[in-house]
């Protein structure tokens, strides 16, 4: 089966972050996203569990995309340029998709 190169694109944000980084990627015609809510972690600042949190300050969600690599950079500078002031991260890979079409 023939398959095509593209970029995962993940952003781990809180959750109130959400709205402006999916405002970024409908912006930019990104085709497609997934959020899903993280339960639990350990960065810099330690551990941590979404249990017992009031509100959705301090939960985490991650967002993830995929996009032609000649879209990559275009994606990627509005990201950072917001997560870098704020709590996340924003990691690439390569992968390979099945429906090039559809990225």
């Amino acid at each position: 089966m023939e398959t095509f190169p593209k970029k995962r694109i993940e952003i781990m944000v809180e959750t109130p972050l959400m709205g402006r980084v999916i405002g970024i990627l409908d912006d930019l015609d990104v085709s497609g996203y997934t959020v899903m809510p993280a339960i639990a972690g350990r960065g810099q600042d330690g551990s941590w569990h979404r249990d017992g949190q009031v509100g959705r300050v301090g939960s985490v969600v991650q967002i993830v995309c995929i996009v032609d690599g000649a879209r990559e950079d275009d994606v990627l500078e509005p990201l950072f340029s917001l997560v870098s002031r704020q709590i996340g991260i924003v990691t690439v890979s390569d992968v390979n998709v099945v429906r090039s079409e559809h990225f």
